[in-house]
């Protein structure tokens, strides 16, 4: 009989821990002080909540934390900022000193332990998966001893209001920002404007006034920026224009490299962290050794997937081999223009190699089994830290089909994590738990 992790076994057959999306829309309508319009929103956010959790073992999310602190400490180097910041927009090179909040890092869990896939600045959906961490139903005993209690909402609105006063202080301001403005392009038309609305009614009930912006309305005046005739103190910048080079956002810029509003994340957090061209550093042994970078450090990074700059000089080298890479553009975000090797064309390889993109080797994710109208069916899987200065603020995980997380797949969206102490290996046949109307002591449904 083959042995499996407890987790392991939880998300293939368990199905008796249940989210009920209509009270996470419910959570969120109050948290939004009653001015999320949902029913509006939820027609067009079908898949945004998946009603099954993500588990996750203990040390699983003890050696995600590890890695991502090894990067937060990497990045402070001086040999390492000077290589990253060498492919670096100017932009970035201006050091004002906020961290960047709601870093995001995104791991696939592999029988080899996690494995970093990618870092993000501005990762959204915090706020929304806070609340549904708070959404979560035991519905047996077994289940419930293994799970911790939920930490209040409470506790992560108050990481989350010091992360931001850090930011604040971090750039030599007193007190704390009385304006911040949530900025993006065309927020209302945004797939988590639901989260603007909930970080607006967060900097309200902190005393701080909130507006949700579009950079192209925004303007630098005699060393303000502003909207309208508000001067604001404070951006929180979810925009993926990283380097603020666009023409909408030529009053951010110019407020920026000024000093005159703290902007997090800001272009240099992007480029020092987020940026695709340094999994190249951190996955490379030898780089790390001649950026000086300590061993404890290097032992840390070295599970991080190999990546590689695509240039014309190993291009047929990477073609030789593209069925065991993932292909991404340096700058990119959210999926976009990300391909597995063993879909290429020749025709999308020319586009590759004229692109700027990083080749990463593939760790493939794990899976979740989902029940959609009733019927048991296997997800794909990640789990993302949302972390600030290198400390965890919140776990979730992602659910989905393809290539890709889209917010397209029924049973999919975001899911709350369930963190597990469990021995290392469990006998498979142990009822944990069973699906929906199967009696104790029941096989795991096929599948």
């Amino acid at each position: 009989m083959t042995a499996i992790t407890l987790e392991e076994q939880l998300n293939r057959d368990c199905f008796c821990v249940d989210v009920d999306p209509d009270q996470v829309w419910s959570a969120v309508e109050r948290a939004a002080a009653g001015v999320v319009p949902v029913e509006l929103l939820k027609q067009h956010r079908a898949h945004l909540f998946s009603s099954a959790p993500v588990y996750l073992s203990e040390d699983d999310l003890a050696a995600m934390e590890a890695i991502v602190q090894a990067i937060e400490r990497t990045a402070q180097l001086t040999a390492f900022q000077d290589a990253a910041l060498a492919w670096a927009p100017e932009i970035a090179k201006v050091a004002l000193g906020p961290r960047g909040a709601f870093m995001g890092y995104d791991f696939h869990l592999t029988p080899d332990g996690p494995k970093l896939i990618e870092v993000n600045t501005n990762a959204g959906g915090a706020f929304l998966n806070a609340l549904l961490s708070q959404a979560q139903v035991a519905c047996c005993p077994e289940v419930r001893a293994v799970i911790p209690a939920a930490d209040p909402l409470a506790d992560f609105e108050a990481a989350v209001w010091r992360m931001f006063q850090d930011e604040w202080r971090l750039q030599g301001r007193d007190g704390s920002p009385g304006v911040v403005a949530i900025v993006d392009e065309d927020p209302a038309d945004q797939y988590l404007y639901p989260e603007f609305l909930l970080v607006q009614a967060f900097f309200e009930r902190h005393g701080v006034t909130a507006i949700i912006a579009d950079p192209k309305d925004l303007r630098f005046d005699k060393g303000r920026l502003y909207l309208g005739e508000l001067a604001i103190d404070l951006v929180y910048n979810r925009l993926v224009d990283f380097a603020s080079c666009r023409p909408e956002s030529a009053a951010l810029r110019q407020a920026y490299l000024a000093g005159a509003v703290v902007v997090t994340p800001s272009p240099r957090n992007h480029a020092l962290l987020a940026d695709k061209r340094n999994l190249t550093l951190l996955s490379d042994p030898a780089r790390l050794d001649a950026l000086g970078v300590d061993d404890g450090l290097r032992g840390a990074l070295a599970v991080i997937p190999r990546a590689r700059l695509v240039t014309a000089d190993n291009a047929d080298d990477l073609w030789a081999e593209r069925r065991s890479l993932f292909f991404k553009p340096a700058g990119g975000h959210a999926g976009k223009a990300v391909y597995r090797g063993d879909k290429l064309t020749r025709g999308v390889w020319g586009t590759i190699l004229e692109g700027n993109y990083v080749a990463q080797a593939l760790a493939a994710p794990s899976e979740r089994r989902v029940q959609v109208d009733g019927d048991p069916q296997t997800r794909k899987m990640d789990v993302r830290l949302y972390t600030y200065a290198g400390a965890t603020l919140l776990a979730a995980a992602r659910l989905y089909q393809g290539q890709t997380t889209n917010f397209r797949t029924p049973g999919g969206g975001f899911a709350p994590v369930v963190v597990v102490k469990t021995p290392p290996r469990v006998d498979m046949a142990q009822d944990y738990c069973a699906p929906p109307g199967a009696s104790p002591g029941a096989s795991p449904p096929d599948g």
